[in-house]
């Protein structure tokens, strides 16, 4: 009876093991021991054109029967992971380079990566899988060299050094990528390759030329740092076009990605190749404009256009295997990211969504901030002795706001301190009273169509548009989309596509921004129906048919973020435009000088905000145009009301913000102490309260120059270093040096030694002492001066360090030969200049405090 159970077992056995040797072996691509390019190469094989076309735009629904996941390469983290929801908010960029700390950088940039991947795997399973800026690739930092503060996207930068530049974004780098020897923390993408800095309506159609010595001393070494030190592993190229040719398709730019040993992948900003076709016309058609783009180095293009690859392919534009090679680099990142191991193998897998704003971080941001902080001017009365005090006064279109903290490409902070809140935390049963005072700048009268910046849907600006196929808001809609402004004619204007011309109705919902207290005209221009809500409230209710403009007033707080809703029905082709009429800018000024003359001290807090300064924007402010500056003068509504409170003859302390140099000599002679915060981030108000009341001692350094007025400023559009740009070629004197920031003691300077190698490298020592009596923190800086120099002198190395009152230490400084470099045309390669250098060692750029000379 058991002989025939035995040979039962046996059989199946048997059939057990040829049904498991029939099974298809693990797809090579999954298999984390195989090598990266094998896996590579083995996954793109597996695809067909039509879905190698569609991984290779921003947004992709992937490729579910090979477990490509749906996913959108678009992904920002400038200062904190953005437009994802709550996260820590760190200084704006430019903030962060005043810092002058790369250890601290590479510690926030750390921070960011954990947060990322905390949202990345919380989504998993949610709506937010695979959903843009919920990635992993991020498109940040943006190195461009900061050469004129006119630019609104200066802010975006670390200032207008190379050599800062450079250490400062290697530093964010290497934190937000990680250390893993397998695996990437999050993606980092060098941005905006390579001479780009304004002005922004100009950008998807200028041609910039610089001097080949411009060329590779000024805007190259910062990309060539991170890709070589950093291991960056992505670069966005720009809009601009370079010596003739678009970034996009450059072969000089693509040329040096190579010679650098880059082997992560390219994107192109958004928009940027429909720009070969339409605005350059270098290509026929979008078709071609992809093509050309891929056959120059291109890895994925970032744009709401359908791919048109495929077409490209079949009439011969690109060959398929052009395609595979571009797609392998995009695809190596995804394995780099761990997208095809198994979950344990990744270590960034385990990071919890609990690790997003963890409350080291929240230390991590206050710190930033606090360093971040620039004591510009200083007559002894800070920092502010609070038991002699009894009222405070807190004055200024940016003293109660929270949106000016958090600069452009910013996340939602969980708990933001205002400036106002951080003062009156600070100062516990004191009197502290606030008063606007006055908006930013002033507006043009009448009405207009209101701004992006004057319109925010979550984090982002405008509002979001519902759009049906009939007169009713019924049904599903047909298109959702965001308007930036609310204002069109379809008549003159292109409708959405899918949307017809008539007979469709929208609604739009939001925020409404405000940034000055007083009465407001809104109004709706249409040819059809309209409703308005705001705040819950009924404001304009119209619907019926016609052409019409109705109109509201409505009084207003300041920094206000009220809930709109406007309906619409067209009657006829579709016209319809949400417009408002503001305040007189000055409005508050009987409040603020009232409560000003009460005071013991007065506390000013204005400058500008990112809703003036940003990228390619409207802006109807006088003193700013499509997102730059046309001056940067302090805008005058605000100098009048700083020269009243100064009239009162209180104290008076001025805080700026602002993402860029800001000129007010006026307020430099007269004031007593003013303090530079940039967009400081979430811990803003603790920061500076710590600062004005001495809890903290300052030690930022301007990582620019802030000239005295706009005449001091070369033309905005060249960009020949020489003709007088940033500190290593301007010849006037500055309102305040690149490099400059004060402190509450002092420190001297003894015994500079400078060592040279025959490579050119240095190695610099000085003995620095705290000579006062408050601890504080030095920030030392190199600047060498080569023989028969075309600039000034140039930052070479520096080093922040904390000393104890009366502690004396000894900082030395490596300084590698490529701070030293120096592009020759007659070699067309780097070399150091033979010769006597000079050496200089200070406080700032225009502080030395002792000189050696080294020859070469």
């Amino acid at each position: 009876m058991k002989t025939p159970r035995v040979g039962l077992v046996v059989v199946a056995l048997a059939v057990a093991f040829i049904a498991r040797a029939a099974e298809p072996a693990p797809a090579r691509y999954r298999d984390p021991a195989a090598p990266l390019e094998a896996r590579v190469q083995d996954l793109v094989s597996r695809l067909t054109l039509e879905e190698k076309a569609s991984l290779m735009q921003n947004t992709t629904a992937g490729v579910p029967r090979l477990g490509i996941p749906k996913y959108d390469w678009w992904n920002e983290s400038l200062h904190g992971v953005a437009r994802a929801g709550e996260a820590t908010v760190f200084p704006q960029a430019i903030g962060m380079a005043a810092m002058w700390d790369p250890a601290l950088m590479h510690d926030i940039a750390r921070a960011i990566g954990v947060e990322a991947r905390a949202k990345f795997n919380g989504a998993v399973g949610t709506k937010n899988e695979g959903a843009r800026y919920y990635g992993l690739t991020f498109w940040t930092p943006n190195i461009n060299i900061f050469r004129d503060p006119r630019w609104g996207r200066g802010q975006e930068t670390y200032g207008e050094d190379p050599w800062l530049t450079a250490r400062t974004g290697v530093a964010f780098v290497r934190g937000l990528q990680g250390d893993d020897p397998r695996h990437l923390l999050a993606a980092a993408c060098a941005k905006h390759f390579a001479v780009h800095s304004g002005p922004e309506p100009l950008r998807h159609n200028f041609d910039v030329a610089p001097s080949p010595e411009d060329f590779h001393d000024v805007y190259l070494p910062a990309f060539e740092a991170l890709v070589r030190e950093g291991r960056v592993e992505a670069v966005m190229t720009a809009y601009n076009a370079v010596y003739g040719n678009p970034a996009a398709t450059s072969p000089i730019l693509y040329a040096l990605l190579a010679k650098w040993g880059f082997d992560g992948h390219v994107t192109s900003d958004c928009g940027a190749i429909a720009d070969l076709s339409r605005s350059y016309k270098v290509a026929p058609d979008d078709a071609g404009a992809e093509a050309l783009a891929l056959k120059a180095g291109l890895n994925v293009r970032c744009g709401d256009e359908p791919t048109q690859l495929v077409a490209a392919v079949k009439r011969g534009d690109i060959a398929e295997a052009e395609i595979d090679y571009r797609l392998g680099a995009l695809l190596r990142t995804q394995f780099r990211l761990g997208f095809y191991d198994p979950a344990a193998s990744v270590p960034f897998s385990q990071i919890a969504p609990t690790e997003n704003m963890a409350p080291a971080h929240t230390e991590l941001a206050l710190r930033a901030a606090r360093e971040s902080m620039v004591l510009l001017k200083n007559d002894g009365t800070l920092p502010l002795d609070a038991s002699k005090l009894k009222r405070v006064a807190v004055i200024g279109p940016s003293a109660d706001s929270v949106t000016v903290l958090l600069g452009n490409y910013n996340g939602a902070p969980h708990a933001p301190v205002t400036i106002l809140a951080g003062l009156r935390a600070a100062l516990p049963g004191m009197q502290v009273d606030y008063a606007q005072g006055c908006d930013y700048a002033t507006m043009p009268g009448g009405a207009r169509p209101i701004p992006r910046t004057g319109l925010r849907f979550g984090e982002y600006t405008g509002l979001m548009g519902d759009y049906f196929a009939n007169a009713k808001l019924e049904g599903a809609p047909v298109v959702q989309r965001r308007d930036r402004p609310v204002s069109f004619d379809f008549a003159k204007d292109k409708a959405p596509r899918g949307v017809p011309t008539e007979n469709f109705s929208a609604r739009w919902q939001g925020n409404l921004i405000t940034t000055v207290a007083g009465e407001y005209r809104l109004s709706v221009k249409a040819r059809g129906g309209v409703r308005l809500e705001l705040d819950g409230k009924r404001l304009i209710d119209a619907w019926t048919p016609g052409e019409k403009t109705q109109t509201a007033t409505v009084k207003l707080p300041g920094d206000g973020v009220l809930p709109i809703k406007l309906e619409y029905f067209a009657d006829g082709v579709g016209a319809v435009s949400l417009e408002w009429e503001l305040p007189d800018a000055a409005s508050g000024y009987a409040e603020a000088l009232a409560l000003a003359a009460k005071a013991d001290a007065i506390v000013y807090v204005g400058g500008i905000s990112a809703q003036l300064e940003g990228e390619e924007m409207k802006v109807d402010y006088e003193g700013f145009r499509g997102g730059d500056r046309t001056a940067i003068e302090l805008p005058a509504v605000q100098q009048k009301l700083l020269e009243q409170l100064r009239a009162i003859g209180k104290p008076l302390v001025f805080v700026n913000l602002s993402g860029s140099a800001v000129a007010f000599p006026w307020a430099d002679a007269n004031v007593n102490a003013i303090l530079q915060a940039w967009y400081p981030g979430q811990a803003a108000g603790t920061a500076v309260a710590d600062v004005i009341l001495g809890k903290y001692n300052p030690a930022g350094r301007l990582p620019v120059t802030f000239y005295r007025a706009t005449a001091d400023l070369p033309a905005f559009e060249d960009y020949t270093m020489a003709a007088g740009h940033t500190y290593r070629f301007f010849k006037g004197k500055p309102l305040y040096a690149f490099g400059h920031g004060l402190s509450y003691t002092s420190f001297n300077y003894a015994n500079l030694r400078v060592e040279s190698d025959k490579l050119g490298a240095l190695c610099v020592s000085v003995e620095v002492t705290n000579a006062g009596s408050r601890d504080g923190e030095e920030v030392v800086q190199l600047y060498a001066v080569p023989p028969a120099a075309r600039e000034n002198q140039a930052l070479c190395g520096f080093a922040r360090l904390a000393l104890k009152a009366g502690e004396k230490k000894t900082v030395t400084i490596a300084v590698p030969a490529t701070a030293l470099r120096r592009w020759s045309a007659a070699k067309d390669d780097y070399a150091i200049p033979s010769g006597e250098w000079t050496i200089r060692a200070g406080a700032s750029s225009a502080d030395v405090r002792a000189t050696a000379k080294v020859t070469f």
